[in-house]
């Protein structure tokens, strides 16, 4: 166990972060999911725009690698594109 004042902060403060952390790409995993099952094209472009911020935000943040992000945007604007076709 931390003896410092700085240490014990430091736990609380990175438990806090990693809560977040957890819940923010959990819902981005969840909105995916919710993107991959729609049908509808209109809807799926404005759910591909909320979902892309999201990635981006999880980018910026290092909680996944910018190339996850890149790569999950690309796939998943194919999958839009294609429902119109």
């Amino acid at each position: 166990m931390a003896n410092h004042k700085s240490a014990l902060k430091r736990i609380r403060s990175n438990e806090a972060k990693r809560v977040l952390n957890r819940y923010q790409h959990k819902s981005t995993r969840t909105a995916i999911k919710k993107l991959r099952a729609t049908t509808d094209k209109t809807a799926a472009q404005d759910l591909l725009k909320k979902v892309s911020s999201m990635l981006d935000r999880l980018a910026k943040k290092s909680i996944i690698h910018k190339n996850k992000a890149a790569n999950n945007k690309s796939k998943l604007t194919k999958f839009v594109n294609a429902l119109g076709a």
